[in-house]
C-alpha cells in the first residue's frame, strides 16, 4: 500500500492506474469491435442507440461534430445495421434507427465486450457492487471550478 503525508503519490498512482485500465479497456473495444467488421466509432453509437435517436443527440452523447454523426450514420447503413428515418415532430431533424441486424450486432457485441472486462474476471458480486458505487460516487462530484495555484502558492507566472 502507498503512503504519503499528503496523498499526492497515492493519488498519482490511482491516476495512473485508471489511465492503464482505461487504455487496456479500449484496446479490448477496438479488437472485438473489428471482429464483428465495425468501426469502434460505429460500436459507441451501437452502445448508445436504444431507439429512435436524433443524429444531434448522438453527436452530442459521442462528443463528435455533425458532419461526423454523418459518416458513423453512412457506415452503419451500409452495414444495414441502421437507417436514417424522419423525425416524428419535425421532418428535417433525421433520426438514426437500429435495424433487427443492428440491435442482433449490438446485443452480440455488447455481450463480448462484458465478458472481457476485468471487473467481470477478477471481482466477486459484493466487490463489483462496491465498484459500481465507486464509480457512481466519483462521477457525481463536481469538479473544482477553479483550478488550484501551483505549489508553493505562487500563481504562474508570478
Amino acid at each position: 500500500m502507498v503512503t504519503s503525508t499528503d496523498g499526492s503519490k497515492l493519488d498519482q498512482e490511482i491516476f495512473d492506474a485508471l489511465a492503464a485500465l482505461i487504455t487496456q479497456m479500449l484496446t479490448q473495444a477496438e479488437k472485438v469491435a473489428d471482429s464483428f467488421a465495425v468501426p469502434a466509432f460505429c460500436a459507441k453509437a451501437l452502445h448508445l442507440l436504444d431507439a429512435s435517436m436524433a443524429m444531434k443527440e448522438l453527436g452530442r452523447r459521442m462528443g463528435c461534430d455533425p458532419s461526423f454523426v454523418t459518416a458513423i450514420a453512412d457506415t452503419l447503413e451500409k452495414r444495414g445495421l441502421a437507417m436514417r428515418e424522419p423525425g416524428a415532430a419535425d421532418r428535417r431533424i433525421k433520426n438514426l434507427v437500429l435495424t433487427p441486424e443492428g440491435l442482433e450486432v449490438k446485443r452480440r457485441l455488447e455481450a463480448e465486450l462484458l465478458a472481457l472486462m476485468p471487473w467481470t474476471r477478477v471481482l466477486d458480486l459484493a466487490e463489483r457492487e462496491c465498484f459500481l458505487g465507486l464509480i457512481r460516487k466519483m462521477m457525481s462530484a463536481e469538479a473544482p471550478t477553479t483550478s488550484s495555484p501551483p505549489a508553493g502558492g505562487e500563481r504562474a507566472g508570478e
